[in-house]
């Protein structure tokens, strides 16, 4: 498995992930339309000319999803239990059409949980960033993530 385990995952550990993802207009009309988010500023051109950014703006929803997935390959990929919920999330600058989106991530937390001795609970925080090094999402994120131990055990119990 790519992703980390618990024990890996340290307080201070940062990770840029090599994986770039430029934003076009398909993937926010489509997001935007199958959420529903009809909002003309994700949708209609000719409104959005007359909008203080002068052109449609991605949908942060559509961000906040990119960039918790590029994450996904060097972080947490077999080794999650699961996502517990995002903590703040913020948007600092907007997305347009054809900007391209990379992301760090930091470990900012960790520690065991209380009810699960096979697993942990780890605090990332997220930020994407444009090809202009602009944050354009900065996102907190918990993860319930398996100890190495667990999965060792789980390894040697299937081969018995």
């Amino acid at each position: 498995m790519p992703g980390l385990y618990f024990e890996e995952l340290e307080p201070g550990l940062v990770v840029d992930h090599p994986t770039r993802r430029t934003v076009t207009e398909m993937d926010n009309v489509l997001f935007s339309s199958l959420t529903l988010n009809l909002a003309p500023l994700h949708l209609d051109e000719e409104y959005s000319k007359g909008s203080i950014y002068g052109q449609r703006l991605v949908n942060s929803l559509f961000i906040l999803g990119l960039v918790s997935g590029i994450t996904v390959p060097e972080t947490t990929q077999g080794t999650t239990l699961g996502n517990l919920g995002f903590g703040e999330v913020k948007f600092p600058k907007p997305v347009f059409h054809g900007d391209t989106v990379h992301v760090r991530t930091e470990i900012v937390d960790r520690r065991e949980s209380k009810s699960r001795p096979d697993s942990g609970i780890v605090t990332f925080r997220h930020l994407g960033i444009n090809q202009r090094d602009e944050i354009v999402c900065d996102a907190t994120r918990m993860g319930l993530m398996q100890k190495r131990s667990a999965a060792e055990q789980q390894t040697a119990g299937a081969q018995a």
